[in-house]
């Protein structure tokens, strides 16, 4: 099926073809995504946290939200990551429940699209952080400079 639609939103092909939104990605060509650790989930929050305004985006079967903004700084507390901050982007996430972790870089309706994907132990994406656009829609360069590093492994040595 993503051989059919290379491009297409992979949380809907899974549930055409009835399997996790995970599942679809791994099936993805490996240039396509590159995994990190699921235990350098704060590492990676901090790091995201230093690149200026990003895409925030949770996918569920009822929504897609999307939130431009900072991510703020998080702290763990309560069985949660908790994140506040001068951000439209806040709150508490279940950080334990994070099983897997991608940067993605594919096609998404014929343009370069590079996220970093965060997923449960059902499979399905907890949120998504995107590399933002431009006001000429091109991918933000320092972001996708910082993204780059992310894939050669720069925050799995640090």
């Amino acid at each position: 099926m993503l051989a059919e639609k290379p491009d297409g939103v992979i949380e809907a092909i899974a549930r055409e073809v009835g399997v996790s939104t995970l599942a679809v990605l791994e099936a993805a060509p490996a240039s396509q995504r590159s995994a990190i650790p699921a235990a350098h989930f704060e590492a990676l929050w901090q790091e995201l946290s230093q690149w200026g305004k990003v895409l925030f985006i949770v996918h569920t079967p009822d929504i897609v939200l999307e939130c431009t903004g900072i991510l703020p700084r998080g702290s763990f507390g309560h069985g949660y990551y908790n994140i506040h901050g001068d951000s439209p982007i806040g709150g508490h996430i279940k950080a334990g429940n994070c099983r897997a972790i991608h940067l993605v870089d594919r096609l998404f309706h014929g343009r370069r699209s590079c996220s970093i994907q965060f997923f449960n132990g059902a499979g399905e994406a907890m949120f998504k952080v995107f590399v933002r656009r431009g006001p000429d829609r091109e991918l933000d360069p320092e972001q996708l400079a910082r993204f780059e590093a992310l894939k050669t492994g720069a925050l799995v040595r640090t």
